[in-house]
């Protein structure tokens, strides 16, 4: 009987379908199926829903190139993805620039603003650490994979992403979400599809 259950168990594991990894709605453009590999244990790391943001979002990876994002958009340097978990904050950080152009409204980003600080949410400023976009992007990726290896940790109070204490970022960005029009949350919904790459 115990011969019986082991040989079901053993083959219901062989034949059951791969577990996709949660979080994300995105599409490959470039990138070994190993950097591929990163940003996808990277997102996963992540407490974050990235479910929230609809897709697809398209991540090309190539050499040489800055991380960046644009909406639906993000840009990888495969040399950094290649360092492995020491990439990971850098890939949840441009991600969490979706949540920014694709979810938060005006009002919401108004909000925010408040709380984490910076002389402007976008545009041109003397210093990168001013804008309270990439604050944002920063406290998203530090608030929810608190990590020794994660590289967006704060220094300092002072640091970008140090303004707010995880908990708190945290609790008033689930309340943004919870309030996010209903037009916005019923997009989402209907624009999820499986992720592929």
């Amino acid at each position: 009987m115990l011969r019986r259950v082991l040989l079901v168990l053993l083959l219901a594991a062989a034949f059951a379908p791969a577990a996709q990894a949660a979080g994300g709605h995105y599409v490959f453009d470039g990138g070994s199926p190993a950097e591929q590999g990163q940003v996808r244990s990277a997102l996963d790391a992540s407490s974050f829903d990235w479910d929230v943001v609809p897709g697809p979002i398209v991540i090309h990876i190539a050499k040489g190139v800055s991380p960046s994002a644009q909406q639906g958009q993000i840009w990888l340097d495969a040399a950094l993805l290649d360092t492995g978990r020491f990439s990971w904050g850098v890939v949840q950080h441009e991600y969490a620039h979706q949540i920014d152009f694709e979810v938060l409204t005006d009002a919401m980003r108004t909000q925010l603003a408040q709380l984490v600080g910076g002389t402007a949410w976008w545009g041109a400023v003397a210093e990168h650490s001013q804008l309270g976009s990439e604050r944002f992007a920063d406290l998203v990726s530090w608030s929810y994979w608190q990590s020794p290896d994660n590289v967006m940790k704060p220094a300092s109070s002072s640091d970008e992403g140090g303004q707010v204490a995880p908990a708190v970022f945290r609790s008033a960005l689930g309340s943004l979400l919870q309030l996010a029009p209903a037009r916005t949350i019923a997009s989402v919904k209907a624009r999820r599809a499986p992720r592929k790459g």
